[in-house]
């Protein structure tokens, strides 16, 4: 999901915030991993570079079928009732 843009709303304080951003003046903050595990980090990216099918390995047909007619069912329960 995508963050919402940090440009203020008002005009004025808009045209100061590009001005800034076109000058150079004002730079983003560095986001810091603190409090982070490397080996974690590294560990949750190795798991989602496998995708979807990789995961899938180990489940049978049967089992793929009910939970997918588990999860259409949830997603038109609203269009439903």
């Amino acid at each position: 999901m995508q963050k919402r843009s940090r440009m203020p709303r008002d005009t004025n304080q808009l045209a100061h915030k590009v001005l800034q951003i076109a000058i150079g003046e004002d730079v983003e903050p560095a986001k810091s991993d603190e409090g982070k595990d490397p080996a974690a980090v590294a560990l949750g990216r190795k798991g989602g570079l496998k995708g979807g099918k990789a995961r899938w390995v180990g489940v049978s047909k049967a089992k793929r079928k009910v939970l997918a007619q588990k999860a259409a069912r949830a997603r038109w329960k609203e269009r439903i009732d």
